[in-house]
């Protein structure tokens, strides 16, 4: 029987995108052939599928869309990130990303439409996906913006491919002025978004538990300098200002020249678009953002398993 070495089960689980075991179960059982072995991974069928559900997924692409007055962003996980650059992967996000865009950003109708030119559902063509891959893939979640009037512009940050990376970003402007202007300020908005991150779009949506932990972080500094509490509470106040002007994006300041306040570069911007801007909102999402995260040794994991 061939020696079935670490390095020939990487080159198959590169190749494939299949989970460890199961490369080196398929290598075993081909007599270390890795061409055959591929072969045999992907006729194993939708049994090999439900085997993946167990395993963390914070890999995989966010895809973002948009047309007009609307977008959608989708993520989809995945448990490697190689498999972000299969092809078969791609394809599967940027459809199901066009698929949430018709239906408003829903996940669960997004999940059970039909998915184009294969007779399944989109969870059902997942669960295919994960059967011919050979990890465990989840449509995670999905949301939309729109506007009456104006544009909604997506934008990728760290893209593997049109429209799908890292980060997917939608901004959205609401406005009976100039498209194209409104687009390319809409386009510097997503990038500024992408950078800083904002949790809110004005001071008033922003996570009351966020400004009550920061107010209290404040006091807490500003009291241990024997301040009186009248000194204290001014200093308070001017440290949840700066705090505003972190994560609050029309507080913040905009990235392309470090210093105009995100909401005086919107309102100026009725200027080149011939009528009044607002910036109506924005979405952005970060691949496995919230998904408690594994960090393994990938050459130590292999090594380990060929021990057993």
């Amino acid at each position: 029987m061939a020696e079935i070495t670490a390095s020939l089960v990487k080159e198959l689980r590169e190749k494939t995108g299949a989970g460890m075991m199961d490369c080196k179960k398929a290598l075993g059982e081909t007599a270390g052939d890795v061409e055959k072995a591929v072969d045999w991974l992907r006729t194993k069928g939708l049994s090999a599928a439900s085997k993946k559900a167990g395993r963390i997924a914070a890999e995989g692409l966010v895809g973002v869309a948009s047309s007009g007055t609307r977008g959608a962003v989708v993520e989809v996980n995945a448990e490697t990130d190689f498999v972000g650059r299969n092809d078969q992967f791609q394809k599967f996000v940027a459809a199901a990303t066009k698929l949430a865009l018709e239906n408003g950003g829903d996940l669960a109708k997004v999940a059970s439409a039909p998915f184009p030119g294969t007779g399944r559902d989109v969870q059902g063509e997942l669960t295919n996906l994960i059967a011919t891959i050979g990890e465990n893939m989840s449509l995670r979640r999905a949301a939309s913006l729109s506007v009456s009037d104006g544009v909604v512009v997506a934008y990728t940050h760290n893209a593997v491919a049109p429209d799908l990376g890292k980060i997917g970003v939608l901004v959205a402007l609401e406005s009976t002025g100039d498209k194209a202007a409104l687009g390319g300020l809409a386009k510097q908005l997503a990038m500024h978004v992408a950078a800083t991150n904002p949790q809110s779009l004005t001071v008033a949506e922003l996570d009351q538990a966020a400004i009550e932990r920061e107010r209290a972080v404040l006091a807490e500094k500003a009291g241990q300098q024997g301040k009186t509490a009248e000194i204290v509470a001014k200093m308070v106040e001017g440290g949840l200002r700066k705090f505003h002007q972190e994560v609050v994006l029309l507080e913040q300041a905009f990235v392309m020249d470090g210093k105009t306040k995100v909401s005086k570069v919107v309102e100026d911007a009725a200027k080149t678009a011939g009528a009044p801007v607002r910036l109506a909102g924005f979405l952005r999402f970060a691949l496995g953002e919230g998904i408690e995260k594994k960090s393994e040794d990938f050459a130590a994991e292999v090594a380990a398993q060929l021990k057993k």
